[in-house]
């Protein structure tokens, strides 16, 4: 479920996180489905099991997932979880199409891009 790329600048808690919330996100892992615990995924990737706890402390706190005690963690109802992401996505968003509005990006080249059509109306990388 989870993998970890050494040559990837991100940390590996963060890449441990992204992994996590894709599978939750996308339905390979439903509500109330039981997450790996921490011991198991420090040792099937060979990384520190704070590093994986880090990791899951704030997927808990971003509302993807939840912990009972004595049985482990297990995946939240996402529904809120997703549209807190959602809502942190269009802030990115938002602040990445102001960087490109003063850098003299036109908006319509923004909205191409956007739309998967940057290579379209003489638009290119």
């Amino acid at each position: 479920m989870f993998s970890v790329n050494y040559k990837d600048p991100r940390p590996i808690y963060e890449q441990i996180k992204d992994s996590l919330r894709r599978a939750i996100l996308t339905g390979v892992l439903a509500t109330d489905d039981r997450i790996p615990s921490v011991r198991e995924t420090a040792s099937s990737l060979a990384v520190n099991p704070n590093t994986i706890q880090k990791a899951y402390r704030e997927l808990e706190g971003e509302g993807y997932i939840y912990s009972v005690a004595g049985r482990g963690s297990f995946v939240a109802d996402f529904s809120k979880a997703k549209d807190a992401r959602r809502e942190q996505l269009f802030l990115a968003l938002d602040s990445t199409v102001t960087e490109l509005r003063q850098a003299g990006v036109a908006d319509e080249e923004i909205v191409c891009r956007i739309a998967g059509q940057e290579n379209e109306g003489g638009y290119n990388k």
